[in-house]
């Protein structure tokens, strides 16, 4: 299990710094040296201007390990542009949503495209109001679907959900591609807050003890979405915290 090691931190928390090199900087600030890299730094329908962003990167010490969360629309002419980008990368894993109005296409064309680039995809499971956010419609899923379409659990989003992450964890092992470690709390009208990952309602040792049961091997990302214009200290608290809770 490789949770502490390969533990990433997406971009989308510094979605108040458009500056990639910056980015980076603060990447390194929090104690981490991979990212997840999402729309706000990147333009994955432009593969060209890609490679000026994976030197940046490179260049700080810092590697891209999956790129998202991308919407799947059947659109391969679209998408195929993003798998460019995650090859430009050197990245294994891309973090996805279907558009519902778009199955089954949808799910031939990621298919077929994870396929010749060799690469696995994991369905971002967005909250309660998200189609995809439940373990019964993923399960379908997965059956409709082939073995490189699998789950980047967002843990908070599941919490969300009414669902149990770390059961989910469990229950989809085989398709466990990702996971993005992030916490929750929620007041009594049911509106959710983010916090440091361990602090709220995400019991972060028994997550550690089912990775390590179902030998999880794929990415781990950090993801925490409060103060927007100042993330460290947060994000650097969740660093700690997560080590010290999964080591």
């Amino acid at each position: 299990m490789k949770t502490l090691n390969d533990l990433a931190v997406q971009s989308y928390c510094f979605r108040g710094f458009k500056d990639n090199a910056k980015v980076a900087q603060l990447v390194r600030e929090i104690g981490l040296t991979k990212i997840e890299l999402c729309g706000v730094h990147a333009d994955f329908a432009a593969p060209a201007a890609f490679d000026e962003i994976v030197r940046i990167y490179r260049d700080a010490g810092v590697g891209i390990v999956s790129i998202g969360v991308n919407g799947m629309n059947a659109d391969e002419a679209r998408e195929r542009k993003m798998f460019e980008c995650l090859r430009k990368a050197g990245a294994r894993h891309m973090s996805v949503s279907f558009n519902v109005n778009s199955v089954p296409a949808c799910y031939r064309t990621a298919e077929k495209l994870a396929e010749e680039f060799d690469v696995r995809l994991g369905i971002h499971n967005h909250g309660g109001r998200h189609w995809l956010g439940c373990a019964e419609m993923l399960e379908k899923v997965f059956k409709d679907t082939s073995p490189r379409i699998g789950l980047c659990i967002d843990t908070a989003w599941a919490l969300h959900s009414h669902e149990d992450p770390i059961a989910m964890a469990e229950r989809f092992a085989g398709r466990l591609f990702a996971l993005h470690l992030k916490d929750f709390t929620f007041d009594r009208a049911g509106q959710h807050k983010d916090v440091v990952v361990g602090t709220g309602n995400l019991d972060l040792a028994r997550l550690n003890a089912v990775l390590g049961k179902i030998g999880f091997g794929g990415c781990a990302v950090l993801e925490y979405e409060g103060d927007v214009q100042n993330p460290v200290p947060a994000l650097a608290e969740c660093v700690r915290k997560i080590k010290a809770e999964m080591a």
